[in-house]
């Protein structure tokens, strides 16, 4: 992915959102792959005219195959304010879902213990806390089926590791495309899956003011089915 290509939702000194697409590495691991972080710092260095090392801070991540809304920090005081914002659960992220399936319950609490496998990449749930596991817990809200598939907003009130993919799969809803927690699932054709982190609301690390960032769906078949409805206020 060229700098050029990035779809910036908001920037200013301290802050750059944009808008992930799906099958792109947010931080460099193992593969050796160019990754979301690399195509920011592109983008700073060559639009501002920095020459050497640019200071870019991931304050969280987006799975490979999922889409939306990255917040990254332009300064090392953004960078401390927006973690601790993460960690004191201040910050409210809204994805969308796709599946199959209706939930039997349209609008819930999924609560487990999520312990992971990192040999595989993988992660587990119990009902019960294990040694080594952490607890998972998401709201969802089934908001419109078209076409045999199904709409979920969720709201993720912890941060780990592939927690909605795995709670909803255990649930019984299973994410289009995301064959790593549903045996049976097909690949989709652009090798994404449907989860789409659409909305992230924080305090502005400077302006203390509440910002609220919606990054747009996908242009892709399955996200075409909901592309006329009015998400901003379904995802309230």
């Amino acid at each position: 992915m060229n700098y050029r290509d990035l779809r910036i939702i908001y920037e200013d000194n301290h802050l750059l959102v944009v808008n992930k697409p799906c099958n792109l590495l947010v931080h460099g691991d193992k593969t050796g792959d160019r990754a979301l972080t690399d195509v920011v710092e592109d983008y700073i260095r060559y639009t501002y005219k920095k020459p050497g090392n640019v200071f870019v801070g991931l304050t969280h991540r987006l799975d490979r195959p999922v889409s939306g809304a990255t917040v990254f920090a332009k300064t090392s005081k953004a960078l401390t304010r927006i973690n601790n914002s993460f960690q004191k659960k201040e910050v409210k992220k809204t994805y969308l879902a796709i599946t199959r399936s209706q939930p039997e319950e349209f609008e819930g609490r999924l609560e487990h213990y999520l312990l992971k496998d990192n040999e595989k990449n993988r992660v587990k749930l119990f009902g019960k806390q294990k040694k080594g596991s952490k607890k998972a817990v998401l709201d969802y809200k089934l908001i419109a089926s078209i076409n045999g598939y199904t709409l979920l907003r969720v709201h993720p009130l912890t941060g780990r590791s592939h927690q909605i993919r795995a709670q909803l799969s255990k649930m019984g809803s299973i994410i289009i495309g995301d064959r790593k927690y549903g045996n049976h699932t097909k690949a989709l054709e652009d090798y994404s899956i449907g989860l789409h982190c659409y909305k992230m609301e924080l305090e502005h690390p400077t302006l203390k003011e509440e910002r609220s960032f919606i990054a747009k769906l996908p242009k892709a078949p399955h996200w075409n089915f909901f592309s006329n409805l009015d998400l901003n206020s379904l995802c309230k």
